[in-house]
């Protein structure tokens, strides 16, 4: 069973979009996830163009991979890296703490998370 960063039970992400590297929802990881897509994030306008400066477009629609493009507001797995390097660039979106994985602790601390943490929706 998957932790989250509080240590309880890992909770599911967004099911529409249908996130997760493993496409299951959630932000679990394991053999093959290079990236590390661990993070709960809601996204925002401001990180969709960030990371789209960043070379990784999470706002296009890809119609071959099954998928419509974010828009603020939607919730995805992000990767580890990509998160803590939008926080110090000023462009971290809020966190779900209880559907982000324990694993992003290697990059950011509890604090930094619980400062971004998503209000509900």
């Amino acid at each position: 069973m998957a932790q989250n960063v509080l240590g309880t039970e890992l909770s599911s992400c967004s099911l529409d979009p249908l996130t997760g590297f493993f496409r299951d929802g959630c932000c679990n990881t394991g053999a093959g996830d290079d990236g590390v897509h661990v993070v709960c994030a809601r996204v925002t306008d401001e990180f969709l163009a960030f990371s789209k400066q960043q070379g990784n477009d999470l706002s296009t629609p890809m119609p071959a991979y099954g998928f419509k493009g974010l828009t603020a507001g939607d919730q995805w797995c992000l990767c580890a890296a990509r998160w803590k390097e939008a926080l110090d660039a000023g462009a971290a979106p809020p966190v779900v703490l209880e559907a982000t994985h324990a694993a992003v602790l290697e990059w950011a601390t509890l604090a930094e998370l619980k400062e971004h943490e998503a209000t509900a929706q």
